[in-house]
């Protein structure tokens, strides 16, 4: 991606000046520490932003959230920020740990080893920061 005729390259370099000369103190920015500051959605919240709106017979937060986990690792799990706070997300509003490798797990199928072998590790970064904050 260094290639100086790949446009896109040299649109990102340019943001990243950019950004650097609006916030000089962004040189050691962190995606996830920028994540941890997100909140987590209650399940009731979820349940009435995304889940059962329009049909009462709909799927419910922990299931959407399962499969738009399935849906990040089969795109290459490549938004590890989306994944982890997915992952959180889903832990609140009900899915087990078992659920939560389950759905990664069935996208092997479909995405490949290493694009489920990736979600998981991001997923076992959340999970385990889960259990930390329990003890």
């Amino acid at each position: 991606m260094n290639d100086a005729n790949n446009p896109f390259a040299m649109m990102m370099a340019q943001a990243q000046e950019m950004a650097k000369a609006f916030t000089p103190g962004t040189g050691g920015f962190s995606t996830q520490a920028m994540e941890k500051l997100w909140p987590t959605m209650t399940k009731e919240m979820m349940e009435m932003t995304f889940g059962k709106g329009a049909s009462k017979e709909g799927l419910d937060a922990k299931t959407r959230l399962l499969l738009t986990l399935a849906g990040l690792t089969m795109q290459g799990a490549q938004n590890e920020t989306q994944l982890r706070m997915t992952v959180r997300h889903a832990i609140t509003a009900g899915a087990s740990n078992d659920e939560i490798t389950e759905a990664i797990a069935q996208m092997s199928i479909f995405a490949g080893l290493p694009a489920m072998t990736r979600a998981m590790e991001f997923a076992n970064e959340v999970i385990s920061e889960t259990k930390d904050d329990e003890t």
